[in-house]
Parts: C-alpha cells; structure tokens; sequence
C-alpha cells in the first residue's frame, strides 16, 4: 500500500519544507510514494525526478487566488482535484500535504471521495497567513478538522494549533525538520574558498533563506554601522532569492556597505555546504510580520551541524533549534542595535573558547538527524495503517 503526497514546494524550487519533504520521502521504501509537485522553470526537474527513489508527478499547482468565492480560484481547485485523483496511485492508503492551504483543502476533498486518511503538515506561517482573511480561516479550519493527523515542525506550531484554532491535541504530533548529517559537517578552514568568495581576513556571518521580511535581513543591514565598530573586518553573507532584494540592496547603498555585504542569489548546493562551513557564525534575525512567523528554522540546525554557533529572533519556533548559551543565542532581532550587540557579544564569547563546535555537532546528532525523524515518521504513518 503507498502514499500520496502532495506539496506545490519539492526541490530544485527552494523552501525549507521542499527539503523537509525530499529528505523524509526519499528515505521510506522505495517505490512507496507518489509525490505531486509543482513545475518549476529551472530546467531541473527532469534530472532531480529520475534519480529520485520514489515516483514524482509534476502539474501546476499555483494559483494567485486561494479562495472558493472567486472564479480564479475555484477553477483551480477543481482543476487540480480532478488531475491529482487521475494520478493517484492505484493502491493508495494514505494521502498527505505538505500544507493546510491550498494542498490540505484539494487533499481533504479527495479523503473524502476516496475514504482514505489524511494527514496533514503544519508549518505555523501556513496558518497564521490564513488568519488574514475569513474565506481562508474558514478553509483552513475545515482542513485542521478533518485530517486525521497534524504534523507540527516544532511546539510552538503545536501552541498555535491548539490555542487558536482549538484543535485536540491527540491529532496533533511534533516532527521536527532534521539535517543530512552526513552532508553538513564541520570540516578545516578552506583558504581557497574564502579566498574565493572574499571572506579571507574577515569575520564572516551567513544567513541562508528567502529574502522576506519575516527572515529580517533588513534590520541585520541596518545593524552593520554599530557592529563594524567593535568587528570592523565584519562581512555579512547573504544566500538567497526574494521580493525583498532590490530594497536590500538600496538600504546598502543608503548606508555606504557595500564592502561589508554580499548577496550570493546563484550558488549551488555544493558551494551552499561551504557556505555553513566556511563562515565564522550563522544568523536568522527573524521577527514576526504581521501573521507571518518563522515556524522552525531548518537553516540553523544546518549551521550547526557544521560546527557553527547560531544566533536567531525571538519568534516562533527558532529557540528549539538550539542550547540557548552554548550552541546559539536568541534576541529581539525587531532592533538593529540589540542584533548588533548580539553578534559583538558571540564574536567575544567564541575568542574566550565558548560556542563549541563540537558542542554544536552533538547538539545536532543528538536531536536531528534524518535516522531518527524518519524511524518517528514511519511511526507516525503505521498509527493510521495501511502502510509498512
């Protein structure tokens, strides 16, 4: 018996939850899911979906409108549903989705028609977005009600399931995001690489992530003038794609950095490694924007198992990433001035000795790794049978 997954986000697009899922889904029995994802324009799908030890599907799953009251999106719905039941697997016993909205509702529908059971991913921004508006909280919670199982990515996503939207929390289970710990492991300083990239000589601090305005790379720019006072060899590496860049890119010019930041938008999964490798410590100065909140943060668990201590906001689910005080440090990343305090004060505690790598690593093997989010996923999928 197999499963039906179905997520619009699946590498080559990124976003933390299209790992989540390659990673979890590629490592249960072979042949056992059938994954509909979205097209994507980088030419890559072909390549990714031959290699891939379970079946992909690719349609369009994106639609500017969510919503049943307009036509745009309840033709997409109805669309979409039609295509997804034809390439169901024939000997479907589960179906899930990667979020609540759109795919949780087209997956709910099809749970129905079909008398299968579904579970569903929540990710925390995924609904506190759908708060925004009424048709989409009604949608939503018609989702959260039926599906059979609610996979939280942390317990602060739990908090919001069952303080708001007053779902009982034995639906409910926490799975965390975990990290190819054979991948993302601490190696020596690479001359060449930093060399390469600009960063020898200079104190380095990564964020790797969507530029939007809930991941705060922003407030961490406009933290620069007061941090290169203390760390005037300060470099602030930036990996990632987004709405937001051209404002970054005009607050650097506004404030004379441009030998202190560097946007890296066009790198590959290889040189990304180095990336969390080669810098001296890794940032996610997230903040809350609006109803948008950083759910968990796969990014700095990434970090440290390269070794690197973390730093990140005082926001959803960032804390459970890390030992507060000795592998990471959580602030109130709304404020340049308090992110730069923070990155000075990491910067001295590291020459002192503390922020360990190993002690990273451990954390991360401790906690993290796919073995054991995979054992408690397979786990988790055998509580509603039908799959081994």
């Amino acid at each position: 018996m197999s499963i039906l997954l179905i997520s619009e986000i699946f590498p080559p697009r990124h976003g933390g939850s299209g790992r989540w899922f390659h990673e979890l889904y590629r490592r249960l029995p072979e042949q056992s899911v059938t994954i509909i994802t979205g097209i994507n324009d980088t030419g890559r799908d072909n390549e990714l979906d031959a290699g891939f030890p379970q079946v992909i599907r690719r349609i369009n799953l994106s639609s500017r409108h969510w919503g049943l009251l307009n036509l745009a999106g309840l033709l997409f719905y109805l669309r979409t549903l039609w295509r997804v039941f034809r390439l169901r697997p024939k000997d479907l016993a589960q179906i899930h989705c990667g979020r609540a909205i759109p795919e949780g509702f087209i997956g709910l529908i099809l749970a129905r028609l079909l008398g299968k059971p579904l579970v569903c991913y929540v990710h925390g921004e995924d609904i506190e977005v759908a708060r925004t508006s009424r048709e989409l909280t009604w949608i939503v919670r018609r989702v959260l009600g039926g599906a059979e199982r609610l996979v939280c990515n942390s317990l602060n996503t739990q908090s919001l399931l069952t303080d708001y939207w007053q779902v009982p929390r034995e639906r409910i289970r926490v799975l965390n995001p975990g990290v190819d710990e054979q991948t993302f492991i601490p190696v020596a300083a690479d001359t060449g690489f930093r060399q390469r990239s600009g960063w020898q000589g200079r104190f380095v601090c990564l964020t790797v992530g969507r530029l939007q305005r809930r991941k705060g790379h922003d407030r961490m720019i406009e933290a620069i003038p007061e941090l290169i006072r203390e760390v005037p060899d300060f470099l602030y590496a930036i990996v990632g794609q987004g709405d937001t860049y051209p404002e970054l890119q005009a607050t650097v010019e506004r404030l004379s950095l441009q030998e202190h930041v560097q946007f890296l938008q066009d790198i590959d999964d290889s040189d990304l490694v180095k990336c969390y490798q080669q810098c001296d410590l890794f940032i996610l100065p997230n903040r809350t924007d609006g109803n948008d909140i950083e759910g968990f943060g796969m990014v700095l668990v990434e970090a440290q198992a390269c070794g690197k201590p973390v730093i990140a906001g005082d926001s959803g689910g960032t804390s459970e990433t890390m030992v507060q005080g000795q592998t990471g440090l959580i602030a109130d990343c709304t404020d340049p001035l308090t992110i730069a305090r923070a990155v000075s004060t990491m910067q001295r505690d590291m020459e002192r000795g503390a922020f360990q790598p190993d002690a990273c690593r451990l954390h991360v093997l401790d906690n993290f790794t796919w073995s054991s989010h995979t054992r408690k996923a397979q786990e988790l999928f055998r509580e509603l049978g039908g799959v081994s």
